[in-house]
């Protein structure tokens, strides 16, 4: 396995659009920021419970 092969292992390679009202788009980005983490991570961390929640890891 080549270098580039072993770091695009663990690599996101989907994505997920919603749609959101902008004032809580707005406020759960900067209260991420506040708690020094990114929308991104904790929406990964609540998807990743969600499934563990229902078995559906």
């Amino acid at each position: 396995m080549s270098k580039k092969e072993a770091k695009s292992g663990n690599k996101k390679d989907s994505q997920l659009v919603l749609r959101l009202d902008k004032t809580q788009r707005d406020a759960f980005v900067d209260l991420c920021k506040d708690l020094d983490t990114s929308a991104a991570r904790e929406i990964r961390r609540f998807i990743r419970g969600f499934l563990k929640e229902h078995g559906e890891e």
